[in-house]
């Protein structure tokens, strides 16, 4: 049995040299003397992450996907800075101890963190939480959980008063998403152009910034393994700034599915599809009572949150079609762009429920 059954072997196209990797770390970190195997954390669509073995010791290494990316995106020099020094505040946040702005080395910039140990819930319910009946329902309030904790977190008290602008950042969420819509689409989408005119129109009051995930989903918090409504640790921190923090309850609302949505909706899961996990509904009403934000204006969130991860599918899918990564997950994402645009229209437009 693999020592390590959350990993496989590094996809052809995504290798770098790993004797020119073990080099550069060599005595940079604990047991780096050792020698080194590379595995491949094949789960995530977007950055590249990858086990560091040295058999006294583990790291993660992440750097950006292969091809161009979107400026300020995938931006390894923030992650690190934000993980060296959110830890001390937050706990669940895997501590940085590396970055490495040297192309050469592995092909982009990179850093390397602490490696946590737990489950990932993606598109099926794992089978160490099939015997718990209230799982489904335990890791939801833990990332619901989670989310007001980090949002509860002073940037000041961790060095981070500084990370991003907060004043403006709704607006500039909607029309930076717009310009990398642009640089991404394949095709004209009217429902993004109205849901686009449609945002701008109803920008709701600037709220005071907190710290923002930017990114928050089901797949981006780490559960324990006998314990689904522990969290251990969340992952992808690229995109943190500070900002609007209803904008991540948008986000976490874009990417949660229900069993009543209609099929087109579904087909955007990236979590399992399962009557026992809660409403986006009953979601909002958890994070209003931990948090203790005014959450009236949720629907302009989710709107925001659907349309970008149109964005989001859009730059992965052309990746694809240009043969800047050959993963075949990312044959059938084309389809998904509309039928994501068109569903955040509808809910900007109120014709659908939460």
């Amino acid at each position: 049995m693999d020592a390590h059954p959350d990993t496989i072997p590094v996809r052809d196209e995504e290798r770098f040299d790993e004797a020119r990797l073990a080099a550069y770390l060599r005595g940079r970190l604990p047991g780096t003397e050792n020698p080194l195997r590379v595995r491949q954390f094949g789960g995530g669509k977007a950055n590249l992450t990858y086990l560091l073995d040295y058999g006294t010791h583990q790291y993660v290494l992440r750097r950006p996907p292969l091809g161009p990316v979107a400026p300020k995106a995938h931006d390894m020099g923030r992650e690190h800075r934000v993980l060296s020094r959110l830890w001390q505040a937050y706990p669940l946040a895997p501590r940085s101890f590396l970055y490495c702005d040297d192309p050469t080395v592995v092909g982009a910039p990179f850093h390397v963190l602490e490696r946590r140990q737990g489950i990932v819930v993606r598109r099926e319910l794992p089978a160490a939480y099939a015997r718990i009946p209230d799982a489904p329902q335990r890791m939801a309030w833990a990332l619901v959980d989670a989310l007001a904790g980090l949002h509860a977190v002073d940037p000041g008290a961790v060095g981070l008063a500084d990370l991003g602008r907060p004043q403006g950042f709704i607006r500039r969420q909607i029309e930076g998403w717009w310009k990398r819509w642009q640089a991404a689409k394949l095709e004209e989408l009217a429902a993004m152009e109205a849901v686009y005119r449609w945002l701008q129109e109803n920008e709701p009051p600037e709220s005071p910034g907190t710290l923002v995930h930017n990114d928050y989903k089901l797949d981006n918090i780490m559960l324990h393994p006998q314990d689904p409504g522990r969290a251990v640790a969340v992952l992808d921190w690229d995109m943190c700034t500070r900002g609007d923090p209803l904008s991540d309850v948008g986000a976490l609302l874009a990417y949660w599915v229900q069993v009543d949505d209609p099929p087109p909706l579904q087909a955007l899961a990236m979590m399992p599809v399962d009557p026992r996990f809660p409403s986006r509904e009953a979601l909002v009403a958890r994070y209003a009572e931990r948090s203790g934000r005014d959450v009236a204006a949720i629907r302009f969130y989710r709107a925001l949150g659907l349309y970008r991860v149109a964005v989001i599918i859009a730059q992965i899918y052309i990746r694809y079609v240009r043969g800047q990564t050959r993963d075949r997950r990312f044959a059938s994402l084309g389809a998904l762009i509309p039928l994501t645009a068109q569903a955040a229209l509808e809910v900007a437009q109120g014709r659908t429920g939460l």
